[in-house]
């Protein structure tokens, strides 16, 4: 028996799945740089030197942010952190969080005393691993997703 016009449900074809801009070659090359450069924070013994290549693990990963959605502009001009925050908003806490350890990375790259604790690495090495994949996920992502 056949339904009554008005029970019958209508449906639509799927729209098709917007086609996203490709990744960047420079913004995998960074993201890659970022995890290489986690291995070796994960392999290091010193403490400050954990911290400090983790840390430059981090602000390759943030390159690769930029270089993803970043579109080059006259006079834009700060810390990778500070334009972070302006290219991807929903980094904001991410680049706070890094920027206020960047004083302690430069000084254990200086060779200045920074006092970089074992479980001090061991925690921002554990925070660099959620930011690369976040980062991941956001740069594989097509914007406004």
């Amino acid at each position: 028996m056949d339904e009554p016009a008005g029970n019958r449900v209508r449906t639509r074809a799927p729209r098709p799945a917007m086609a996203s801009a490709p990744v960047s070659p420079a913004a995998r090359d960074l993201l890659a740089d970022a995890s290489l450069g986690l291995g070796r924070a994960c392999a290091a013994v010193d403490p400050a030197d954990r911290y400090a290549i983790a840390h430059l693990a981090a602000l390759r990963a943030a390159a690769a942010v930029l270089a993803a959605r970043a579109r080059p502009t006259r006079g834009r001009r700060g810390s990778v952190w500070t334009l972070m925050t302006q290219v991807a908003p929903e980094f904001t806490e991410w680049a706070a969080f890094f920027a206020a350890g960047s004083a302690k990375r430069q000084a254990v790259q200086a060779g200045l005393p920074a006092g970089v604790s074992p479980r001090e690495a061991d925690d921002l090495v554990r925070q660099v691993v959620v930011f690369i994949s976040l980062v991941g996920e956001s740069i594989e992502q097509p914007a406004g997703h």
